[in-house]
């Protein structure tokens, strides 16, 4: 069922960790370095991935390197949305994925890539187009974002919210399906690009697109599937039948699962971006939803990939 676990998601980014709490990283190489050997206990042959970074930044990997994270991890992930967020083009994808194979000799993966419908569906659709076009076998994962768009009455996952103005009213319309679950202009152009595009789809705690999203998924001919699961929601009442559900529901597909959000009641600060103040329990939350959802059976993925080389 999970194939990999990620560590937290954008780590160099406001938005997803608190820089003014841990100013050097140094408190989530300590964090990392934890949860990868109690992932390690449960399942030693699980792949285990770096959280995706953005911006795409070859010091801040570096940096890790340096305090010993990257001797911990089997590969490091990478973010990109040059068509809403970032500062350079899309056809720019190749060098950026360089700089980093150029810092480090782990795989890099993009785990995030994905074009907003804010100004028009056509420009998503060229976005998919041109994507498919410079990534497909450039890296060995590759998951779009997203399939749904985010529920207007519901809050983007950003630090400033909608003072960001249009850079935070695109954060709603990064999916192949609106709200209302029909699907947009490069909906029907997604299966030409699978298996070898995944989907990253955050699902929020009971959320009522599981079941929809999952006959989507299959319908679109998608293998390898990324989402999450979230150490602040397993505070929550019902918490692990929550989980439970979410993980019985996507049993047919490759699952990479992150592992984020600091609980506020554990977070140096109270908020999901902080540090939390005692590392080992983020560790010992990793550890225990391998030991739930993988057991010790779990085959690394650059093995899996030899093997169907052989075959």
């Amino acid at each position: 069922m999970i194939e990999a676990v990620k560590f937290w998601n954008e780590p160099n980014n406001k938005s997803h960790w608190d820089p003014e709490v841990d100013p050097d990283w140094v408190k989530f190489a300590q964090m990392v370095k934890l949860s990868s050997a109690a992932v390690r206990a449960e399942a030693p042959g699980l792949t285990k991935v770096l959280g995706g970074i953005s911006p795409i930044d070859a010091n801040f990997i570096q940096n890790l390197q340096q305090k010993g994270v990257l001797d911990t991890v089997d590969a490091v992930a990478v973010h990109g949305f040059p068509l809403d967020w970032n500062n350079w083009q899309i056809h720019i994808w190749p060098e950026r994925i360089a700089e980093i194979e150029a810092v480090t000799k782990l795989p890099v993966w993009v785990t995030e890539v994905g074009v907003s419908t804010f100004g028009a569906e056509e420009v998503q659709e060229f976005g998919l187009k041109r994507t498919a076009e410079l990534l497909t076998g450039r890296v060995p994962r590759i998951h779009w974002y997203s399939l749904c768009d985010l529920p207007k009455a519901w809050p983007a996952t950003t630090r400033h919210r909608e003072a960001e103005g249009s850079s935070y009213y695109r954060h709603f319309y990064m999916g192949l399906l609106r709200e209302d679950g029909t699907p947009k202009l490069a909906a029907r152009h997604f299966a030409n690009y699978t298996p070898a595009f995944g989907i990253c789809q955050w699902f929020h705690f009971e959320d009522h697109r599981l079941d929809d999203a999952v006959k989507w998924l299959k319908k679109l001919g998608v293998k390898k599937l990324r989402t999450g699961l979230s150490w602040a929601d397993s505070y929550r009442p019902n918490a692990d039948a929550w989980f439970d559900r979410q993980m019985a529901a996507l049993e047919d597909f490759d699952v990479t699962v992150t592992f984020c959000f600091t609980p506020e009641h554990r977070g140096i600060q109270p908020h999901h971006t902080s540090a939390p103040q005692v590392p080992e329990e983020f560790a010992e939350f990793c550890g225990r939803m391998v030991r739930r959802y993988v057991g010790g059976s779990a085959t690394p993925v650059e093995q899996e990939a030899k093997l169907v080389a052989l075959a």
